[in-house]
Formats: C-alpha cells, structure tokens, sequence
C-alpha cells in the first residue's frame, strides 16, 4: 500500500520520503538513517561528513554561474517521534511505517507518519541528487535526536558548514515563514514509595483514559486538548478519600514532548464500595466527555475488573503525588504581549508513570521568554517539592530572536508573491526549532523555517497535505534560483 506514494508529484520527493519510510528511525534509534544518509551522499559522489555526534552532512558545488551565490544549509532533523495506537504491535525499532494515501493526505497505519521531519529531509535530499535545479553552493544538514533532546543541533561544532543562510524545513503550514521559536527545558521528577499489602477484601481493576487526541505539546497546546495523567489523577484525588482507593501501578503518556493520549492503571478498592465505584467512573466519564466535547470528543475513561494485586503503593505517598500532580501547572501559561495569537509560555505534563520503586512524572517547559521559562521550572520545582519529590532540569535550549530585516526572508516573500499572488504570513512558533540551537553555533547565519501543511504531529493521526508538498517543493526550488549574491 505505502509504495503507491512514491507515484506522487513531485516525484522526487516523494521517492526520498517513501524511502525514508523504510527505515526505522526513532529518536536516539538513528544508526540506520545515518547509516542510509552517509551511503546516499557518497553515491552521489557528494562529499559526506558524519560528525562526532552523528550529525550527517553532504555538500554539492554551486550549478554553472551560481557560484558567487551565498552558500545555503537545507537543514532538518534524522529522527521522528515513535507514537502508536496502543491496539497497534508496530516496533519502531525493526518495522517500516506502513504510509498510505488518504484523500487529499497521507497518512499512516496506526502510528505517526514522519512527515516530521521527513519531508525536510526528502526535499533536501532532492535538491542534493538532482540534475536540472540551478543552485548555490548546498549543504544538507541532518540533524539527529531533535525530538528528545536536541542533541544534534546542541552538538554541532562551529566551522564545519560553510553556507551563510539556513533553511530549515521544519514548519507545519504551508505559506508561512517562521522567524523566531521557543526556547526549552526538561523537569524529571522522582518520588521513592515503599508497598503496602493490598488489603483482601479489596476487589482490582484496570482504569484506563484513551480516545485524546495528544498531538505536538508546543503547536497543539493551545487548542485545549485533554492530557491523560490531569485526568487520570483528577479521578484519585476524589476517589482516594471518597472510596478508599489503593493504586498499585501507573503509567500515563510516553513522550516528553507529546501530549499524551492514553493513561493506564491498576488499582484497588473495597468490595463493599466496587459498585459505587464503577458508577462513579461512568459519571466521571460523562464530566469529561462534556468538557472536553468540543476539543477531544473521543475521550474514554473506563474500568474493567482485574486479578487484584499483592501490593499498593503507600497511600500516604501515594496522597502527597497526587496533589502534587493536581497542582502542577499544565497547558498554556501566558500568551505572547509581542505577537497575536503566539503562546508564550507553556507546559506539558508528559508522563507520569511507577518504575523501580519510584513515581515518575516528565514536563516539558516552553517558553519564547527565557526568564519566563526559568520562573516556571521553578514553580514545577516547589510544587513536587513539597510532596517530597525530588525535581532536575535538564536539556534547555534557547529561543531564537526574530530578525525582520532577514535578507532570505524578503527573497521568500517575493519569490510566493510572485508564483502565488500573496504575501506568505511571517509567524514565530511555540516549538522548539533548533534554529536557536545552530544559530548560537553559526551567528552569522540568516535564518528561516517552513515547511508543507502537516496536521496532528506526534501522534498516530499524524498527516501531511499532498497539494501543500507540490508547493513547498516548488518554492524551495526558485528559492534556490535568487539566493543573494554574496
């Protein structure tokens, strides 16, 4: 089925998407696209560079007469979010994405697409194979574990590129440049419980919150989706005091920067309060679905009967991170004085989850205002503090600046006002580009980011627009033809 796209115009992009379909690539699982990347490079007899980290590169000269162009980077990141249907057996690490054409879309069978960011990669890909495109001097940047940490773009060395602008394709709607993104960081919190035995005349069950939406936890955050753990936890806060519930495992989300879809837990409560406890749960159900009928009407939150477990997590501890999690700030935070409609602040609640004896929960902070991220992170700190948990920061990344004098994004603006009859909207993103990253690494550089139409990114609903992709291909290509002289 997947092999039909490669049949799509235009055809060269789409024959380097399709193969990247094939290759099994998850973040921080990225051995077999450098391996591919590397081999691809060196077959065209393009010189190719694997850096320290992993970081693939591939230089082609100047066409005939583009030589006294600035040299440009087509940047974009190796590795995808590894998101399933949980009915799905799919192994990111061994199986290729099943891709498939749906209507005007394509999309994937029960796991996200890699349309982000395969089609910057592909489209790069085509510009570095192709016979008949007048360029500048070109560099293929290609960048791994952006999703999980940046570590591409954290790792690179100044010195090694030559190019004076950027393109990185890693925007998500066609027609529109990005100028500036958010800034990022990581809080981990751990909290060590001890077991209790569950009590015998207790009777078990398996509570589960699936049918969200999840999506991106920076471009999907505003559109007020629910997040499993919030309201996995927002059910045993009332039901810990109100029918003595016991909770012996946990695990909500997967992904840091996902918003998670599906919450999972085994629990116990007294046989003598079992009914009022399964009515309990279909009216909780019915308060969610009712508030959540207009941004995520699929929401499920169900109970079936399970073999009732040997041991609890301490009910005192376990208290203590529930009101913790009920307290931790979730969602938009502020939204941009500097920009229209632009987040400014935000937080997600990724993961909360038992392991080896310790209640985890991951948040990933977003900010465009760096003091604004390190005020949050502090508030994530207290808040988890004061159940006793212990919170560390890691992986921040700064914001990139927009720059409105840009010399390549008045060339783009012309150049779709031209071919299209409108002037391409100019946005900044409250995602993690890693513009910021690589322009800390290269400030001379002149940055830009866009990309074909991709709707519900990190997550199994994951699609790109065909028609979208035609354009996107079609103005990187006159793009390339009025790069500025240098």
């Amino acid at each position: 089925m997947s092999e039909e796209i490669r049949n799509l115009e235009p055809k060269l992009l789409w024959e380097h998407f399709y193969s990247l379909t094939q290759i099994p690539r998850p973040s921080k699982k990225e051995e077999k696209v450098r391996a591919f990347m590397k081999k691809f490079g060196e077959d065209l007899g393009l010189e190719t560079i694997e850096d320290e980290v992993g970081n693939i590169i591939i230089r082609k000269p100047a066409t005939p007469g583009m030589e006294d162009r600035k040299g440009v980077v087509m940047q974009g990141h190796l590795d995808m979010v590894p998101q399933a249907n949980s009915d799905s057996n799919h192994n990111f690490e061994t199986d290729p994405i099943e891709a498939y054409i749906d209507g005007d879309w394509v999309t994937a069978k029960g796991t996200t697409l890699g349309a982000d960011n395969g089609m910057g990669v592909a489209a790069a890909m085509a510009v570095l194979s192709s016979n008949d495109i007048e360029h500048p001097l070109v560099e293929g940047l290609f960048t791994i574990d952006e999703e999980a940490g940046m570590t591409g773009a954290n790792y690179l060395k100044p010195g090694i590129l030559k190019g004076d602008i950027l393109l990185n394709m890693d925007s998500e709607d066609e027609g529109e440049l990005y100028v500036g993104c958010a800034g990022g960081e990581d809080a981990n919190v751990s909290l060590p419980y001890t077991e209790e035995n569950m009590p015998s005349d207790y009777k078990g069950y398996k509570l589960s919150v699936t049918g969200l939406k999840g999506g991106h936890s920076g471009m999907d955050i505003p559109l007020g989706r629910g997040n499993a753990n919030k309201i996995m936890f927002r059910l045993f806060n009332k039901a810990i005091d109100a029918m003595d519930l016991r909770v012996s495992e946990v695990n909500g989300g997967s992904l840091r920067n996902a918003i998670p879809r599906e919450g999972f837990a085994i629990v116990g409560v007294p046989s003598a309060k079992a009914s009022e406890f399964e009515t309990f749960v279909k009216e909780y159900a019915a308060t969610i679905q009712n508030e959540l009928s207009g941004s995520d009407p699929g929401v499920k939150v169900e109970v079936v009967t399970a073999d009732l477990p040997a041991k609890a997590i301490a009910k005192d501890t376990f208290r203590k991170f529930t009101d913790a999690i009920m307290a931790c700030p979730n969602g938009v935070i502020r939204m941009s004085d500097a920009m229209e409609g632009l987040v400014e602040t935000s937080t997600n609640l990724a993961v909360v989850k038992t392991e080896n004896g310790e209640l985890i929960a991951q948040a990933l902070m977003r900010s465009s205002v760096d003091t604004a991220r390190d005020e949050l992170a502090e508030r994530m700190i207290s808040t988890f503090r004061l159940a006793g948990a212990k919170v560390e920061l890691d992986g921040a990344y700064p914001g990139w600046k927009p720059n409105m004098d840009s010399e390549i994004l008045k060339v783009m603006q012309k150049t779709y006002e031209d071919n299209w009859g409108k002037i391409p909207e100019i946005k900044a993103i409250h995602a993690g580009l890693e513009c910021g990253i690589l322009g800390s690494a290269y400030p001379n550089w002149d940055m830009i980011s866009y990309g074909p139409t991709i709707r519900y990114p990190h997550s199994p609903d994951e699609k790109v627009q065909i028609e979208t992709v035609g354009k996107f291909w079609e103005w990187t290509v006159k793009t390339l033809k009025n790069i500025p002289k240098k």
